[in-house]
């Protein structure tokens, strides 16, 4: 078999998006773009130093672009606060009552669970919205009357 230029270009761009789907790091996506267009340059016929350096000046640049791009997005909440991840953030439950430690046992989704109030006020039996999981404790706020 008798590989050109272009061929081995090509193979390593797929070689990138591979690992890229084994790590989940996108930056090796950035580079594989890079090499596709070392392998675009070698079809070209373009000489073999300036097909490296395509790949690097395109692969570099594609990594800066991202990289500045993900910078600029706002961090994510954690994941005990974020309804992305946890579907019963936003939820309501109903307090029967709280105990004197702030602890309140509530039933919810079939079982009981233990709940704290992390709002402001005092600690009132009725409607609250989960705030948090933290574990198996839902952190809670009085609901908006």
């Amino acid at each position: 078999m008798d590989w050109n230029a272009a061929t081995a270009w090509w193979v390593t761009a797929g070689v990138l998006v591979a690992a890229e789907l084994a790590t989940g790091t996108f930056y090796l996506l950035m580079l594989a773009l890079g090499a596709a267009a070392g392998a675009v340059a070698a079809h070209a016929g373009v000489p073999l130093t300036w097909q490296i350096a395509t790949a690097a000046v395109v692969g570099a640049a594609a990594v800066v672009v991202w990289h500045l791009h993900r910078s600029r997005q706002p961090a994510a909440e954690p994941a005990s606060t974020n309804r992305d991840v946890n579907l019963d953030v936003g939820g309501t439950v109903q307090v029967p009552a709280w105990g004197a430690d702030g602890l309140a046992r509530i039933p919810y989704r079939g079982s009981h669970w233990e709940a704290r109030h992390v709002g402001s006020g005092p600690l009132l039996p009725g409607l609250h919205v989960i705030r948090a999981v933290d574990g198996n404790c839902l952190l809670l706020e009085r609901a908006p009357h």
